[in-house]
């Protein structure tokens, strides 16, 4: 009686912390809410409430220890439950499936350990080659050792063997031979890219920039790759940032680069049909439109839309999310993101999308080339 009790005083506090969430949210209410959940042992919960509230409030701390650990507990239970289905069942999804969580816990040794093993097991299956070549990457741009970076590009090109047309391969092999100074190679992978998907913007920017670095550099055509990892580890950078992580520049450069993106976001808000238009990094906003202050619900409604379909396309393993419109009775929120930059247009119905779609992805794509935050 008194654990029946206990536990429906905690289902109680639940809903009234769920409820303040809703309608007056901050880091305190929505941490005491994972705490409830923790309490419960209902750790998924736990990581949808963190990340709802780092949608909208990305620099707590407080938040940010409640994601970590709720992601750790998370990812520890889907880990045992795979473990002995694949224990029943051997299956090559499932050695990709595992290995990509234990990638995602940062246990590199137990991911090496599980593609090895699925790939014993399962040779002309690409998927935990991928894996393996993402824990290698990831320990190589960390500790830049060249035999890491070697290792995910050959692993790289056995994905590439088995199925020409991946595309999380050939972006990959694009960016990190790109920034060990393989010019040529790189661009090699982003052209097919571009003929595979041709509105991909994510690898339309990183195609240009390369082509702009080609021009200013007296590239040859046969890059010895041996040559150039050792090069990056004997001199302990790359030597080439990523793309959207150019050298610092100049408050006047600055100022222009966000007066673009401003003057852009002001030509989308005034296509007709538009209401609001937003343009998001990190936790500034510059807004357009019918927008009050930065209190506003779209721009709350902006962010966790964003980060709601990045975090599903995560982990069902969909790629990567770009774009995307949610319609309802008040017309339609076209949503384009990229890392951290969030573009969002609310439009009345029937307005013509796929143009606001056009012109957010053109947005975002310019971004990439913007270093620091921007101010409204």
């Amino acid at each position: 009686m008194v654990k029946l009790l206990q536990r429906l005083k905690i289902w109680r506090e639940l809903k009234r912390l769920e409820s303040k969430a809703r309608e007056a949210p901050s880091p305190t209410t929505y941490v005491d809410l994972g705490q409830v959940y923790i309490n419960l042992g209902m750790h998924d919960q736990t990581l949808r409430v963190s990340e709802e509230g780092l949608a909208l409030f990305p620099n707590s701390k407080e938040l940010r220890k409640l994601n970590n650990f709720a992601k750790k507990a998370h990812l520890k239970e889907r880990i045992k439950d795979l473990r002995a289905r694949l224990n029943k069942t051997p299956q090559p999804e499932l050695y990709k499936d595992l290995a990509a969580l234990y990638l995602e816990l940062g246990d590199y040794g137990a991911v090496h350990g599980t593609c090895e093993e699925g790939i014993r097991r399962f040779p002309d299956d690409y998927g935990a080659y991928l894996v393996l070549a993402r824990a290698k990457l990831a320990t190589f741009y960390r500790d830049l050792r060249a035999r890491d970076g070697a290792e995910a590009v050959r692993c790289l090109g056995k994905v590439v063997g088995l199925d020409r047309e991946n595309v999380r391969a050939h972006k990959l092999l694009g960016e990190v031979l790109y920034r060990i100074g393989a010019l040529n190679r790189s661009l090699h992978h982003l052209s097919f890219l571009r003929k595979l998907d041709a509105g991909d913007f994510e690898v339309e920017a990183t195609y240009r920039r390369v082509v702009k670095d080609l021009g200013a550099t007296e590239a040859g055509e046969h890059e010895d790759l041996e040559e150039l990892f050792d090069l990056v580890e004997s001199r302990n950078r790359l030597a080439r940032g990523a793309v959207g992580a150019e050298a610092p520049r100049s408050e006047a450069e600055q100022e222009s680069e966000i007066g673009s993106i401003r003057d852009a976001l002001g030509q989308i808000a005034g296509i007709p049909g538009v209401c609001k238009a937003t343009y998001i990094k990190g936790a500034r906003a510059l807004i357009k439109g019918q927008i009050r202050d930065g209190r506003d619900p779209f721009l709350r409604l902006a962010r966790v839309v964003a980060k709601a379909a990045q975090r599903a396309c995560r982990r069902m393993d969909l790629g990567s999310f770009n774009k995307g419109v949610l319609d309802g009775s008040f017309g339609h929120i076209c949503v384009c993101s990229f890392g951290d930059v969030v573009a969002a247009v609310q439009c009345d119905p029937g307005t013509a999308v796929d143009r606001i779609l056009a012109e957010l992805q053109d947005l975002v794509a310019r971004s990439l080339y913007v270093s620091e935050a921007v101010t409204p």
